[in-house]
């Protein structure tokens, strides 16, 4: 029989200053949840340090997180509940962690101008390698598992080997059977660039974010998988820090205690129905399978399926935010590209006035990139004033570019 294998997967994430914001909040309920969610990063390697030997678990971390992470006054504020250097120094240890790409600010790529796309998942890189310690990150995760194919030649020129996506977007270029669709990598082209795309099940993905049992784990992953021809790859990803189920500080109750450790106990065993696997692993030993085209689309929330992104455009005020969003790109990229040709014609001629204009520029594409945050545009209509907020800031900016310019661009 082929063997049957498992990626699982977690998306760690906060929104830009949520921690402090949780941290100093009068709200009782929040100042306990936000050490539920520390304690949840903190658990990580401590719960599975222990099965080193056996344990295969892939982690993307959105840019947003991380950064808050190293934050010194985050550090400070955490200091009596996680040693977060430490925590960081865990993972960088952690050989039995996958690391995999994401956006900087957590976009939803297909949503945010394209222009901007490979500086939110380049910049990620920078801040991946410092402090997770790893040179190469083998996969992508996109921030709410929303994927387009033009993305691919992006994410090739970064050097991703492949990209979760989710498995209902998956179309067959011929007819094919559903476990074929669901339990293999596929490859997927955008003009000349080829990537491996990986299906997550959304089914057993929302029972691994909302609760499950080792022994119904193994029966149902035996159940999907045995009329497969060939070797599975059955891939999970959830949230990893949200709902009592990775909240619960009872670890036994809980994700780790509950479920996955005993999965990794009984695969010690050698009693485990599945192997365990990385994906980076999986497609070294059976690679990937044929060409497929991929719907675009993002995961499922509690109120939408994703494939429309309602979530984040379905209000009017939603909508308007990610209008501007493009007209800020525009400014900004016509302004940067205005810089770029004044400083191959004139040379050092403009002097000190460049220099500040370089920092200007880049400054004002942090506030833009900070604005294209997932978060400003996931709850109705009541954070896109966030997003709004750091437009007005980009936009202060680059007119402080264009004043420093001759033949300044026009907004």
């Amino acid at each position: 029989m082929p063997p049957v294998c498992h990626a699982l997967g977690l998306s760690l994430h906060q929104p830009p200053g949520n921690l402090l914001r949780l941290h100093h909040s009068s709200n009782p309920q929040e100042r306990w949840d936000v050490r539920q969610i520390v304690w949840c990063y903190d658990r990580v390697t401590r719960m599975l340090d222990g099965f080193a030997d056996v344990a295969r678990l892939h982690l993307a971390f959105s840019g947003t997180l991380l950064k808050q992470l190293e934050d010194p006054a985050v550090v400070e504020a955490f200091q009596e509940v996680v040693d977060l250097p430490s925590l960081l120094e865990r993972f960088r240890r952690a050989q039995y962690i996958e690391y995999l790409g994401s956006g900087l600010y957590h976009p939803v790529f297909p949503l945010i101008p394209s222009e901007d796309w490979e500086a939110q998942a380049g910049w990620w890189q920078g801040l991946g390698r410092k402090l997770l310690g790893r040179d190469w990150f083998p996969g992508f995760c996109p921030p709410e598992i929303a994927f387009c194919q033009p993305m691919i030649p992006m994410l090739r020129r970064l050097g991703y080997r492949y990209v979760l996506v989710d498995s209902i977007y998956i179309k067959p270029k011929r007819q094919m059977r559903w476990d074929e669709m669901l339990y293999r990598p596929h490859r997927a082209r955008w003009g000349d660039d080829e990537i491996v795309v990986v299906p997550i099940d959304r089914e057993l993905s929302n029972a691994q974010a909302s609760g499950t049992s080792p022994w119904w784990w193994e029966k149902e992953l035996q159940e999907r998988t045995k009329h497969c021809d060939f070797p599975a790859l059955v891939t999970t990803w959830s949230d990893g820090e949200n709902g009592g189920w990775f909240r619960n500080p009872d670890v036994e109750y809980a994700f780790w205690g509950h479920f996955y450790c005993p999965v990794l106990e009984k695969h010690r065993a050698g009693k485990l129905g599945f192997r365990p696997i990385s994906i980076n692993e999986y497609l070294d030993l059976y690679g990937a399978g044929e060409e497929v085209d991929v719907y675009q689309g993002a995961w499922n929330t509690d109120h939408h399926w994703g494939g429309d992104f309602t979530q984040w455009t379905g209000s009017l005020l939603q909508r308007k935010g990610f209008d501007e969003l493009r007209n800020a790109s525009r400014y900004y990229h016509e302004t940067k590209a205005h810089f770029d040709a004044l400083g191959d014609t004139l040379g050092g001629s403009l002097g000190g006035e460049a220099l500040r204009a370089g920092e200007l520029l880049h400054a004002a594409y942090d506030h833009l990139l900070i604005a294209e945050t997932s978060c400003n545009f996931y709850w109705g209509s009541r954070w896109v004033h966030l997003s709004f907020d750091e437009l007005e800031q980009t936009y202060r900016l680059l007119d402080q570019v264009a004043a420093l310019l001759p033949q300044r661009p026009l907004r």
